[in-house]
């Protein structure tokens, strides 16, 4: 399939611990906002940071605004939430929404130690959208240079990253853009989450962006939640 430039956005959106549905509706506004072919979101968008959040079923009535905001945009979110697997075991995952529903495109590999509850997912993955191959990280999976490189190997042609970082950290995101789009030659979108959520991120670092496979700056969005960066990669 030849493919055309793709429209990408990465969006921090005001998260509210444990209310789904209010996040859900404010995952909708940013879709409608960033009219991007694919909108990329924090880790545990969803649910915030919270470790004790239940287990959100992909087929949630919750889910439904954001459902009709990616059918009326022509859309494919990626958004955060803690998901259940096999054999009674739970993962921190990325779902992807489009206006069909919403589905598990991936499960968080390399857990850290705060998160005993989840368990690692089954390895690296890419969704596919107009013909391009979209590698997918949550979080600490930007620390491995063997997560992007065994991701490589899956023919991607973006990396997609959502994350989580403490302001103090906050240079964290760009300092692994900027390798893994050096080692894989590809560029990077990630999405950072803004404001306050739990696990001790009273502040966390905000700054989405996407970088050009050679490093540069596309688009960056502030610190503060609610913001959104958007750019378009050529074909």
């Amino acid at each position: 399939m030849q493919r055309l430039p793709l429209v990408i956005a990465v969006a921090q959106p005001p998260v509210t611990a444990y209310d789904v549905a209010a996040n859900a509706a404010a995952h909708a506004a940013a879709v409608l906002a960033a009219q991007a072919r694919v909108v990329v979101f924090p880790e545990l968008s969803l649910t915030g940071y919270e470790l004790d959040a239940p287990v959100l079923d992909p087929a949630d009535p919750c889910l439904a605004p954001l459902v009709e905001a990616c059918a009326a945009t022509g859309t494919l979110a990626l958004a955060g939430a803690p998901v259940a697997g096999e054999g009674g075991r739970e993962h921190i995952a990325l779902l992807a929404v489009d206006g069909a529903g919403a589905r598990v495109a991936y499960r968080k590999v390399h857990i850290h130690d705060s998160e005993e509850r989840f368990s690692p997912g089954p390895g690296p993955a890419v969704v596919e959208v107009d013909g391009w191959r979209l590698g997918l990280a949550v979080c600490r999976d930007t620390r491995f240079a063997e997560h992007d490189a065994a991701t490589a190997a899956l023919g991607m042609h973006v990396f997609v990253a959502s994350v989580l970082d403490h302001e103090r950290d906050a240079h964290v995101p760009a300092e692994r853009a900027r390798r893994i789009a050096a080692a894989r030659g590809v560029p990077v979108a990630t999405a950072s989450f803004a404001g306050s959520t739990g696990g001790g991120f009273d502040r966390a670092a905000g700054g989405s962006a996407v970088w050009a496979a050679d490093g540069t700056v596309l688009a960056q969005a502030g610190a503060l939640p609610g913001a959104t960066a958007r750019a378009t990669l050529p074909a």
